[in-house]
């Protein structure tokens, strides 16, 4: 009777060469069903198939060169499931491990290395060799082990472990000489250093790569042999040359340096990485208004600014990078491709100029009058999509008005209704009804829709007024007027340069409320060290406080230094000389940002409307006296519903009301 003492198990191990007919038995070691020879502990139930019994406890695999790989009978991680470098599926049961963290199942240590010695004999489960063909429904989804890439249009094999491989991708010889790396032979393995290739320079994660450990020089299977000839009319006209050549080179197409391999095109003189052989001609980029176009180079006098629209640093103008000649944008081309949802391509010149146009063929208003002042020709009365009425240009500002477009107040000539209540500033009665917002996802341009209640998608401040919808994703999302017209770079003046758009910038502090700056989107300096939260830089110029009958204006920095002077005259606690605040310069009261804007900054005082917690018309206000809430019992100090019937005395907080509903009748008919 065999006996084997196994380090996994604590009782010796009994052999047994017959199949168990009582209950199927699995193996410990795979965790797959036994169907011949095993070692079995009686007492325990525990079984291992022979071969996994008789498995080393240490393997130098050909395709893990660097290490060998011990033998471990449950997971070495402390925390975390290892997962197997050749299936990429959890291993639950025994492995082999290595010290860099790669591992195998057991099992697929084996089949991978009987794999790569082409020995197919042990292999019984090998199905013979399928055509793609009629299959591309179940292969949609499906690669090649190997090389990473789709099975259809190729010839493949399959074996039952749940792994596919192309027939070329199996006869890839072990050991290639390749002139990119006359130093070392380059071995087929795991790429465990994720390491990118040197002539695409992309990264494949999983699967086989050519390496040399010793120099960490790696190709991609499909990038040892590719075509020397490569063509594709619609990225450039040209056909584009390999050069295999161990040199160092910039590329005319992206800008950054290139190794080893370039592609020439001989017409033109140009060197460019294989990557960026198809680059798209034209996209649509998240940040900027209009479709962009590929240019070798950009002619200085083309462009007022060297600077990226992303990251904000130089680009070259003489290498490759995307460009609007309309309005002399320009962005690296690793910035602008460098995520997928970033940007869409563009198949043709024709579907850019229709792009350019969306807009002015769609226009928010009619001219129904006009009249001349000097030389200038003004439209005096116009129809606009929001509004039953016309609306009359005036300059006839009255005390507290504001704008149903943007909800901020009107300070100088309007629109107005002579009918009710509804008036806009001349900036926002000439926003386009369609709009591409920068920085979205969504790439089709959003619809301008009156009369909404929303919280901002970029903001995030609840808004009343204008709004721009996505209706083509139907996602909701809905956006400001103001976060749809905000340049990039902005010019704010409370700093002396141009300030530009961050989607993170950690560890500075808000240069406007003094906070920090770490996990949220700012505009910075690349000068200095000048940074804005977003939200922040929505501070309008001008704001009224019911404290100061007097406009209040934007301060960026304390010119008083008496110390008893840095103090919010709203909430009476020490405010920071070096942030933003709010100045009445007749009373010389100031306050900190917050204090005079509140919560609901942006929500029209003024506007009535109907919820479902209150049977009459509501009116949105923001009293001097702090009356009670009718439905919390606390004090309303910030924006407020109060009913219009005065013999009603109901008001409540904003927050403690749903479902609002604004009532865009003369006010004069409300109850």
């Amino acid at each position: 009777m065999e006996v084997l003492l196994h380090f996994s198990h604590e009782h010796p191990l009994i052999f047994n060469e017959e199949r168990s007919h009582e209950s199927e038995v699995y193996c410990s070691a795979c965790g797959e069903l036994v169907l011949g020879p095993r070692f079995s502990c009686m007492e325990c139930g525990f079984h291992l198939d022979k071969n996994c019994a008789e498995a080393p406890d240490v393997m130098n695999h050909p395709f893990h060169r660097n290490h060998n790989l011990e033998l471990k009978a449950s997971s070495p991680y402390d925390e975390g499931s290892p997962l197997c470098g050749f299936c990429n599926n959890i291993c639950w049961n025994f492995l082999y491990h290595c010290s860099c963290n790669f591992d195998f199942h057991i099992k697929c240590a084996f089949l991978s290395y009987k794999v790569l010695k082409n020995d197919f004999r042990e292999l019984q489960h090998l199905v013979p060799i399928i055509s793609s063909e009629g299959h591309s429904r179940e292969l949609e989804k499906a690669q090649c082990f190997a090389c990473q890439k789709s099975l259809l249009d190729s010839v493949y094999i399959s074996p039952d472990y749940g792994f596919h491989l192309h027939k070329k991708c199996l006869e890839l010889p072990r050991e290639i000489n390749h002139p990119c790396h006359r130093h070392h032979s380059l071995f087929l393995q795991f790429n465990s250093d994720h390491l990118p290739c040197q002539i695409c320079q992309e990264t494949q994660h999983e699967g086989l790569v050519y390496c040399c450990s010793i120099c960490k020089f790696v190709l991609h299977t499909g990038c040892v042999s590719p075509p020397s000839i490569t063509e594709d009319p619609s990225t450039h006209e040209h056909p584009f040359t390999r050069c295999l050549k161990n040199q160092s080179f910039n590329c005319d197409a992206c800008g950054t340096l290139g190794n080893y391999v370039s592609y020439n095109c001989l017409t033109c003189s140009l060197m460019v990485h294989k990557k960026c052989i198809t680059l798209p001609r034209f996209i649509k980029s998240i940040w900027h208004d209009h479709p962009i176009s590929h240019n070798f180079f950009v002619v200085d006098n083309e462009c007022t600014t060297r600077d990226c629209g992303f990251c904000h640093e130089d680009v070259n103008m003489e290498s490759g990078s995307y460009y609007c000649s309309k309005c002399k944008f320009i962005i690296h081309v690793n910035c602008a491709l460098q995520d997928a949802r970033w940007y869409y391509k563009i198949e043709s010149k024709d579907t850019v100029n229709a792009m350019s146009a969306v807009g002015a063929l769609d226009p928010s208003f009619f001219v129904t009058k006009m009249t001349k002042i000097g030389e200038e020709i003004i439209n005096a009365e116009i129809k606009h999509f929001s509004h039953q009425h016309n609306l009359v240009l005036t300059d006839e500002v009255k005390d507290r008005m504001y704008c149903d477009g943007c909800s901020q107040l009107i300070l100088t000539s309007f629109y107005g209704c002579l009918e009710c209540d509804f008036f806009l500033h001349k900036y926002c009665a000439k926003l386009p009804k369609k709009k591409q917002v920068i920085s979205l996802y969504h790439q089709d341009p959003l619809s301008l829709i009156p009369h909404c209640i929303f919280k901002c998608a970029l903001c995030r401040f609840m808004r009343s007024g204008f709004a721009y919808k996505c209706e083509v994703y139907m996602c909701n999302d809905l956006i400001c007027v103001r976060c749809a017209e905000i340049h990039l770079p902005y010019k704010s003046q409370g700093h002396k340069h141009p300030i530009h758009f961050y989607p993170q910038l950690n560890g500075l502090s808000c240069n406007a409320c003094g906070g920090s700056t770490d996990g949220v989107s700012i505009y910075g300096c690349k000068t200095c060290s000048f940074a804005v939260h977003y939200q922040c830089i929505l501070a309008p110029q001008i704001a009224w406080h019911k404290w100061d009958k007097h406009f209040l204006t934007l301060r960026y920095h304390e010119n008083n230094d008496y110390s008893k002077y840095h103090y919010c005259d709203t909430c009476e606690e020490k405010r920071s000389p070096n942030t933003w605040f709010y100045h009445c310069a007749i009373c010389d009261n100031s306050a900190h940002l917050h204090c005079v804007l509140g919560d609901y900054p942006f929500i029209k005082r003024g506007r009535t409307f109907i919820t479902n917690d209150h049977q009459h018309t509501l009116i949105s206000v923001q009293k001097a006296h702090h009356p009670k809430c009718c439905k919390c019992g606390e004090p309303c100090f910030d924006l407020a519903l109060e009913c219009l019937k005065e013999e009603c005395k109901y008001i409540s907080h904003w927050m403690c009301n749903s479902n609002y509903k604004i009532l865009w009748k003369d006010s004069k008919n409300l109850v």
